[in-house]
């Protein structure tokens, strides 16, 4: 996974339908195609009243399971850090010593008082639904697997044609930048001005935690950025509409980000977690704030 922005796992009930491998008549790979090519997403299995998942959405009992910790058993929480005071003094010692531990410990933490204000977050949220909210004719154009040619696009599971394991149950639209560049005429109307201003001031967020993080590091304050670290983005946003069988599947499977740094910004719905000491924690939506994700490239 590139770099979500906002991330929910559906609800696992205990009670499960064993997939049976030994189908001989199923043809994932006709139905994969025949979904992937109505360009309409899961959102449009759901606006056609569909009270059945496509097969290969459905995931193993063993692998539903995993997602069942609860952190009401446990005293653990994600780290919070305020950033308020970091240009310098004490507070920056502090704050840094807070990123640090929360890097090595939990590679997650949240961010409050990060200077992106609160309006430009809720204003990206609901431009965000109301793209995926369209009808599919309006959102079909966008439809397309081709990140080279098409930097924005909209789709349904990335690796769908070629992942062999069970699909999740999300749309996306993502949005590729390279150092902050890319034309807005080319954002889809219902959420152009939200995203341009929205991405202006997380490049600014970014451009304070690749500091921060270098320091933590021991490096010089610029490192990160210097050698090409955050330069490019990936905008990825992430809408889960409700399930017909949410019991049978997932929005998101466990997993780590083969990137330097995921900047996270959940809506009000929970049901994102990470995995600490064994456990799956709940990080439940906090006002206002980010979650900042350790990429796999910064923990080598």
């Amino acid at each position: 996974m590139n770099k979500p922005l906002f991330l929910k796992v559906l609800s696992v009930d205990m009670e499960l339908k064993v997939i049976s491998e030994e189908d001989s008549s199923y043809d994932r790979a006709k139905e994969v195609k025949d979904f992937d090519e109505t360009k309409a997403g899961v959102k449009g299995l759901v606006d056609s009243g569909a009270v059945k998942i496509p097969k290969f959405f459905i995931h193993r009992p063993e692998s539903l399971l995993n997602y069942t910790t609860s952190s009401s058993e446990v005293c653990f929480q994600v780290p919070v850090i305020d950033l308020e005071g970091y240009e310098g003094g004490q507070r920056r010692k502090e704050i840094l010593d807070g990123i640090l531990a929360a890097s090595e410990t939990w590679g997650f933490f949240q961010v409050v008082n990060h200077g992106v204000p609160v309006g430009i977050m809720d204003n990206m949220v609901e431009a965000v639904r109301r793209f995926h909210e369209q009808p599919k004719d309006v959102k079909m154009k966008w439809y397309s697997r081709n990140y080279k040619q098409q930097p924005v696009r909209y789709f349904c599971n990335g690796d769908l044609l070629v992942n062999k394991g069970a699909a999740n149950w999300r749309d996306s639209i993502a949005f590729d930048f390279h150092d902050g560049q890319l034309d807005p005429q080319l954002f889809p109307p219902i959420c152009r001005e939200a995203v341009s201003e929205y991405i202006k001031h997380v490049i600014e967020l970014r451009t304070t935690l690749a500091e921060l993080l270098s320091e933590t590091l021991g490096l010089h304050s610029d490192y990160l950025a210097s050698i090409g670290c955050m330069e490019t983005e990936s905008l990825v946003c992430h809408y889960y509409p409700a399930c017909p069988e949410p019991e049978l599947t997932l929005g998101a499977t466990k997993h780590s980000d083969p990137s330097f740094l995921t900047i996270l910004l959940q809506d009000d719905n929970r049901g994102l977690q990470v995995l600490h000491q064994s456990n799956w924690i709940d990080v439940p939506p906090l006002p206002g704030a980010f979650v900042i994700n350790i990429g796999d490239f910064i923990q080598v």
